[in-house]
């Protein structure tokens, strides 16, 4: 008994000391959507975990905390920032959180606080800063072409523009960087239209979708967080965007038969002609939710995959998991 002991104590400290060894990630935006599943997920993938948080809050066990109020004014950060390796900064102002925000908020927010916060991290001897931008980044809510990274960025929102105006702000600074440009991001939690589709996905009502044949992409939570394994140790300097997808394009019909195949219920579908669905949209004031469904987005991830990042769930199945999740939680269980 002593001897088995004494050799689960030795496994502990071996295993103490390669934890020790880690990357240790500084992250922002850990109480949010995507945050929150990076700060449980890096650890799964060899990562020690900083979270950054501008209030209080409670953080699993496995993360050191560090609470450094405002981030846009980070003149603090020197103890948050301490030892680090890289940054992960997924905090922003996304659109919809507020209705009719000022372009100067997302400016404060998006663009001066992420530069700031790169500028820290840079003093701080941190060797990559990774963030999360996104696809609006480069495109409106549609777009004719598959997008690559190459392709002109044409932001068409506020929001899109003080990301694009982050990343720009990142390239005049010496520290390596990447931005991650996802396009719909979608997993358990989740807010916004995704959620909205969900909900449509639930209803026990056929849905007039079945003729729309524009293919869309969308991420997987769990395949964000391998693009960000993948940026994190990628050989450098990187210094450029990549934009993220899941591996398969979806029409909305697709995507809401995979969405009820979790749900353990028939597809529903049945077709409309565009034009009229189109109208009826329009009339309800939806006109741009209406080009989210019937307008294709599809980006091409070869230089992602060039790294060595795979995505780990395909995009049916990704869905699937996500609408039995939903169903538990609404049985109780």
């Amino acid at each position: 008994m002593v001897e088995a002991s004494g050799f689960a104590s030795r496994e502990a400290e071996i295993e103490k000391a390669r934890n020790d060894m880690a990357p240790l990630i500084a992250l922002t935006g850990a109480t949010g959507f995507i945050g929150r599943y990076l700060l449980q997920d890096l650890p799964k993938r060899g990562f020690r975990v900083r979270a950054l948080l501008r209030r209080p809050a409670g953080v699993p066990l496995d993360a050191a905390s560090a609470v450094i109020g405002d981030i846009a004014r980070p003149q603090n950060m020197s103890a948050a920032l301490a030892d680090v390796d890289a940054v992960v900064h997924s905090a922003a102002l996304a659109p919809g959180l507020l209705s009719g925000t000022p372009e100067d908020d997302y400016r404060v927010m998006n663009t001066e606080a992420t530069v700031a916060l790169a500028r820290a991290a840079e003093r701080a001897g941190a060797k990559r800063f990774v963030f999360l931008s996104s696809i609006r980044a480069q495109a409106g809510p549609s777009a004719a072409a598959v997008l690559t990274e190459d392709a002109p960025a044409a932001p068409e929102s506020a929001y899109g523009r003080s990301k694009l105006a982050a990343e720009q702000g990142l390239d005049g600074l010496a520290l390596d960087w990447v931005a991650l440009r996802p396009v719909l991001v979608y997993g358990p939690g989740v807010r916004g239209n995704m959620a909205e589709l969900v909900k449509l996905a639930r209803s026990p009502w056929p849905l007039p979708l079945g003729a729309l044949a524009a293919r869309r992409s969308l991420l997987a939570l769990d395949n964000l967080s391998a693009a960000v394994a993948t940026v994190l140790t990628a050989p450098g300097p990187l210094r450029r965007p990549f934009v993220v997808a899941d591996r398969e394009v979806l029409t909305v019909g697709e995507m809401v038969a995979a969405l009820r195949r979790g749900f353990a219920r028939p597809p529903g579908l049945f077709p409309v002609p565009t034009p009229l669905l189109r109208a009826g949209f329009a009339l309800g004031g939806r006109a741009e939710t209406f080009r989210r469904l019937a307008e294709p987005l599809v980006v091409d991830t070869s230089a992602l995959a060039a790294l060595g990042w795979r995505p780990e769930v395909s995009t049916p199945e990704g869905l699937e998991r996500l609408a039995a999740a939903e169903a538990t939680i609404a049985a109780g269980g």
